[in-house]
């Protein structure tokens, strides 16, 4: 697990390499390990000083976050932190030279001991940063105190609240590494450092003692870079910091709170103040719910989706050379542009060769902004370019492996278009349908072959989006689907598998946050509040706003649709009436026509619409911004609930990941099962009950949640 050698010259290195792991963790039998040879080597008088590395093509990935998800005992998590930053600060203060050799990424708690080693080397391909924000934690290994102390506070705390990686090259200028070196040479260099360190340490003092190396705030006169939390700079930084945060967060993510705090407090302290106080704002966000919840969703389920969780097994791994976007409208034009950014060559087709050469030209400006940023080279941006064929023939498709469909959401015509791309493509090439809104049994009705037509839901810009939402036909064979999941992966996306039902499950859950926004006004619930309650829930925007950016019309269609498909079946939404209002009587369509629930002047911010108070006015008894959020928040879980039981979904976690990858439900909650989870289900059934006699059977909770109560199971476990 750690690797120990010592030289011939006295230089011990201790080298992290986890059995049975791709990547080293910080977990508590490989802290255990490294505590006992760190201790070893400061104990033993022949070694003159350690070097710190690696066995694997990175340092060390972090905590870990198996073992973070489990943790609840706060005595067991204070006892093994202070166990381990006790061995950090005895590698700082023994007075024996420790350099950290950085061969690859250095994440969290890596980068945490590497930055408890006096001195660090890096290659020049590695990363580093401090990701536990994005999981809802902080650095709990001394990095809210140590970072700072090196970088100054301002840039510290941006490393440590936005979770993002940077670059080696940076990470010298900011002060987290002492030198820079091509890739293989990071443990020469670190040990030459020792080396000299280590002969100047021999030679006797003023006052006859052997030297010591000391990390610069264990040194006399210390002082922050760029001054201290009481100078002016300082109170500023945390001034402005605490309410771009409020701003940023609503206050539903305390990491980074915590974090400012850990930082405002410490610099105001020794650093072994610093690191207790630190101790017990780690303790408090592990064993909170927005930490669980993240950490479940965004790491571990997110990493079984992107690993291909559920894929059919005894079907080969399919390779894509070439594929087919028909439509080349923003949508597969943005599709195009992602199948060709991860390599494959795209025959992008539409009506005219005119239409499809300007689905080409937006990939173009796209790439031509990544040029402009220095983030992309132009060769690179060419070779983009190159993999995009633009087209009006459907001969072109002849080698196709897939086809994606992309036109307009009308039955007709997509059956035109799988007929002619059919006629051309092999017998085993598979044919796939963007729709979000129409049934893919009935779209393969079209196909010759049906066990080869799947339903691929890309969202918009599917450029950037990350989410797509494969859905089996009744007819879809377990090979198509395996091999869909496949052409997800190689195009960068994170795949979800639903079954086949009207709205799916991402376009119908998703539509309930609206259609409360919307019975909520006409209900005579304040539009401010409703827009103000949405955004301090944690969605990305306020349900009307939402509603808007969809267009009016579109849902409009969506409902007319439905209601002639399904006849007396259709259960009647509280939205109908409002949507038809503004649509057909007012003629505001939402932001494609400046006119919806906002206005959208052309020279100022878009504002809610004056008007609403004519049509939808306001009552003198407003409801509590909590039961609003309630109600916003609540219906999107019973919905899903209703998708589980009815099998569009297979598993909690497809839904919670649809959710945070394809609407922008946020991740504190964990989820739509998350947030089950996180209340109880005995709370969250009284919550919906309650509601369900004031607002209808829409929130009435289902027979199968109920007897999930009975039998005292629950969704997940920590």
């Amino acid at each position: 697990m750690i690797n120990y050698t010592v030289d011939s010259e006295g230089i011990a290195t201790l080298e992290w390499d986890l059995p049975g792991r791709s990547q080293n963790v910080l977990n508590e039998q490989s802290m255990a390990a490294f505590a006992g040879a760190a201790q070893k080597a400061l104990a033993d008088p022949a070694v003159k000083g350690i070097v710190v590395a690696s066995a694997k093509a990175d340092f060390i990935a972090g905590g870990d976050l198996d073992m973070l998800l489990k943790a609840d005992d706060a005595q067991v998590l204070s006892d093994n932190l202070g166990h381990w930053h006790r061995l950090l600060r005895a590698l700082e203060t023994t007075g024996k030279p420790v350099a950290a050799a950085l061969n690859g990424n250095t994440l969290g708690g890596g980068l945490e001991l590497a930055l408890a080693c006096h001195h660090r080397v890096a290659s020049d391909a590695a990363r580093f940063g401090f990701p536990e924000v994005t999981l809802g934690l902080l650095p709990g290994a001394g990095g809210t105190q140590r970072a700072p102390r090196l970088m100054g506070i301002q840039p510290a705390l941006l490393l440590l609240t936005e979770g993002k990686r940077i670059k080696a090259a940076e990470a010298q200028k900011l002060g987290l590494l002492h030198a820079v070196v091509p890739a293989g040479k990071e443990r020469e260099a670190a040990r030459a450092w020792v080396l000299e360190a280590a002969a100047k340490n021999a030679v006797p003092g003023k006052d006859g003692k052997p030297g010591k190396t000391l990390q610069p705030w264990d040194q006399k006169g210390f002082k922050v870079p760029g001054g201290g939390v009481m100078t002016p700079g300082g109170m500023q930084i945390f001034m402005a910091g605490n309410a771009m945060l409020r701003e940023k967060t609503q206050g539903n993510y305390p990491a980074p709170k915590h974090i400012l705090s850990c930082v405002f407090e410490g610099m105001q302290t020794d650093i072994d103040t610093g690191l207790k106080n630190e101790t017990r704002y780690f303790i408090n966000l592990v064993r909170s719910p927005e930490a669980k919840n993240m950490i479940r969703s965004l790491f571990f389920f997110m990493q079984e989706a992107n690993k291909l969780a559920g894929r059919p097994q005894d079907v080969p791994a399919q390779t894509y050379r070439k594929i087919g976007m028909l439509g080349a409208g923003m949508m597969g034009a943005g599709i195009a542009h992602a199948a060709a950014s991860a390599g494959l060559d795209v025959v992008l087709l539409d009506a005219t060769r005119e239409s499809a050469e300007k689905g080409k030209a937006c990939s173009a400006k796209l790439l031509a902004k990544r040029v402009a940023k220095s983030q992309l080279s132009q060769d690179g941006a060419d070779a983009v370019l190159a993999h995009i064929h633009p087209t009006s023939d459907y001969a072109d498709l002849a080698g196709c492996e897939l086809v994606v469909e992309a036109v307009f959401e009308d039955r007709t015509l997509k059956a035109e278009v799988t007929k002619k791309t059919e006629a051309v493509i092999s017998n085993d090439a598979i044919f796939a349908s963007n729709t979000s809104t129409l049934p893919i049994t009935g779209l393969a009705e079209a196909s010759s072959r049906p066990a080869n037509f799947i339903g691929l839901h890309f969202f918009s810009p599917a450029e950037r989006m990350p989410l797509v939402e494969i859905i089996l036909g009744k007819q879809t064979s377990p090979a198509t689907l395996a091999r869909a999941m496949d052409f997800v992966k190689a195009i960068g996306k994170t795949p979800i598998v639903v079954n086949d039902a009207r709205g799916f499950y991402t376009s119908r859950v998703f539509s309930t946050y609206l259609v409360e926004g919307m019975a909520l006004l006409s209900e005579g619930v304040s539009p401010a509040l409703i827009e103000n309650a949405g955004r301090i829930a944690g969605m990305p925007v306020g349900p009307l706003a939402l509603a808007d950016e969809v267009s009016l019309d579109l849902i409009c269609k969506i409902t007319r649709q439905t209601r002639t498909d399904l006849g007396a079946a259709y259960m009647a939404k509280p939205s109908d009436s409002t949507v038809e209002l503004m649509v057909e009587k007012l003629g505001r369509l939402g932001k494609k026509n400046g006119h919806g629930f906002y206005d959208y002047p052309a020279d100022a911010r878009k504002h809610l619409w004056a008007g609403l108070a004519k049509h939808f006015p306001v009552k003198a008894e407003q409801p509590s911004l909590e039961a609003v959020i309630e109600r916003l928040m609540l219906i999107q879980s019973i919905e899903t609930i209703r998708c589980l039981e009815e099998g569009v979904l297979g598993a909690p976690r497809d839904a919670d990941v649809g959710a945070i990858l394809g609407w922008g439900y946020p991740p504190f909650r964990g989820g739509p099962i998350g947030q089950i989870h996180t209340m109880g289900v005995a709370n969250f059934i009284a919550a919906c009950d309650r509601i369900a006699e004031q607002c209808g059977d829409r929130f009435r909770p289902t027979d199968g949640l109920r007897k999930k109560l009975s039998e005292g199971s629950q969704f997940f476990t920590n």
